[in-house]
């Protein structure tokens, strides 16, 4: 599966952290229900076995939803479940070394910060970038804040998608209008809502407004 632009409109990072006993797969599929294009599996506690349980599950739903499915940072786990791609950072695996375990066919999406590094990922094979943190956010401690004019400035240098990561909501995605963005990254303001389904809706029409502004 090669990455089309449109499926990078409503990208939804999964984060456990707002579970309360409900089910990582259930949240997923409230996620896909309400609109979302694209599902990024992230995991920081799990162990490899849960993990690969988890991933070939959602992995499974993605694919009925005709949705892409990707794996945070975890590039051979990516492989054995055969995800369709995988995310990297900064620090992570260098693209062209994930491109060289994954093959051609399968999405590779880097986060940037600077015009540098996202010249330099898409050199190397990136299928598009995440850029940001846009706003402050709660969700990564470590997230760098990446200015407005430097997320215009990366989607004017590089050919490949842009997609902006990092405390964005209902409140203030439109600010991210006139840029040069294709879709935005939220943990956050899907999966710590009462309704999923419903706040992934109402982020994807927002996001399709701001698009076209």
């Amino acid at each position: 599966m090669k990455c089309d632009k449109k499926d990078l409109l409503l990208y939804a990072v999964t984060d456990r952290s707002w579970l309360d006993g409900d089910t990582l797969y259930h949240q997923v599929e409230q996620a896909l229900k309400g609109g979302a294009t694209f599902i990024q599996l992230r995991e920081k506690k799990l162990d490899e076995e849960a993990f690969l349980a988890e991933a070939k599950e959602i992995k499974e739903l993605c694919k009925a939803y005709r949705v892409p499915f990707v794996i945070n940072d975890k590039v051979e786990l990516a492989l054995a479940v055969d995800a369709d791609g995988v995310h990297v950072g900064q620090h992570d695996m260098e693209v062209g070394d994930v491109r060289a375990k994954l093959g051609p066919d399968k999405i590779i999406g880097v986060s940037a910060q600077t015009v540098e590094q996202a010249l330099l990922a898409q050199k190397h094979g990136a299928d598009y970038l995440g850029v940001g943190a846009v706003f402050a956010t709660g969700s990564k401690s470590d997230a760098v804040e990446v200015s407005h004019e430097t997320v215009k400035a990366i989607c004017e240098a590089v050919d490949i998608p842009v997609i902006a990561i990092g405390g964005i909501s209902k409140k203030n995605v439109m600010q991210l209008s006139g840029k040069g963005l294709c879709g935005i990254a939220v943990i956050s303001a899907i999966f710590a809502a009462d309704d999923i389904e419903q706040a992934a809706r109402e982020l994807k029409e927002m996001t399709e407004q701001m698009i076209k502004g």
